[in-house]
């Protein structure tokens, strides 16, 4: 079998195995949501246009993102991806990401487009993601996922969130029907004290066993919070650090799997006060 071949068939069976998807399995984007250990349907920030687009309904500042993704130390398993979210009093929260996985032998590339709104206690997102796969010998394919989130305040400091990515089960190819992972995620988030927030949710693949994820977020001062998780569906555990310093956020997140070693994730937010 020839070299190329076989490191393809590798890391989709690497990928495959640990639930370890790139952008066709929408996973999470951002070092905070990568430190609790993949908990990010009830989290309200930038990254949510990713993660649920509801959440994006809750920012208030306009805000430009960065973040890298490594597996295992494996170049080849390697995430970037840039995004925008901007309020608009007319539209919304509207949000544009654009991400790259993979390496020259396999690599999957996706632009995003987001809306958010809040009614009430109540935040509604939809996002629209193009997507393209690449394999150097088989050429490319690409294809369109459509996705919904939403957010609610049950009580006073308990947030209930749900999401379901490629609700539209995007077609990849005839051959055997091959599809984008069409992915449902339901969770808590709750405010236990003004410091400590904890986070749980189940996220299903429809051809996979669910995966349980949990985390917890400290603030230990105002300007640096501390972060650890865990995910059933990679078998790993997870922790990081977030560091304020004027308008930027700098967040790192370790992931630790028993089998492959270590994962680092690295992400930079820069906002800035919206002109009235």
């Amino acid at each position: 079998m020839p070299h190329p071949l076989r490191l393809v068939l590798f890391c989709c069976f690497l990928l495959g195995a640990l639930g370890a998807h790139g952008q066709l399995y929408n996973s999470p984007a951002g070092a905070r949501s990568m430190a609790l250990g993949g908990s990010s349907v009830t989290l309200s920030d930038g990254w949510a246009l990713s993660n649920n687009p509801a959440g994006m309904a809750a920012v208030e500042q306009p805000s430009l993102g960065a973040f890298a993704h490594n597996r295992f130390s494996i170049q080849e398993l390697t995430t970037v991806g840039l995004l925008a979210v901007y309020p608009w009093a007319r539209m919304g929260v509207i949000g544009l990401d654009v991400q790259r996985y993979g390496g020259e032998l396999y690599n999957e590339q996706r632009l995003g487009i987001g809306v958010a709104h809040q009614l009430g206690q109540v935040r509604l997102g939809v996002k629209v993601d193009v997507l393209q796969v690449r394999v150097q010998e088989w050429g490319s394919r690409k294809a369109v996922a459509l996705s919904l989130g939403g957010q609610s305040e049950v009580i006073p400091g308990l947030t209930f969130g749900a999401h379901i990515y490629n609700l539209n089960q995007a077609k990849l190819a005839e051959f055997e029907d091959e599809r984008v992972p069409t992915v449902m995620k339901v969770g808590l988030g709750y405010q236990a004290v003004s410091k400590v927030l904890l986070l749980a949710e189940i996220e299903k693949e429809l051809e996979a066993d669910a995966a349980v994820k949990a985390g917890v977020e400290y603030q230990v001062i105002p300007a640096m919070t501390l972060r650890t998780g865990f995910n059933s569906g990679t078998r790993s555990g997870t922790g990081g650090v977030e560091v304020k310093f004027g308008q930027f956020q700098v967040a790192y997140a370790l992931g630790a799997q028993s089998r492959l070693g270590l994962s680092n994730a690295l992400s930079l937010v820069y906002q800035w006060e919206k002109r009235p």
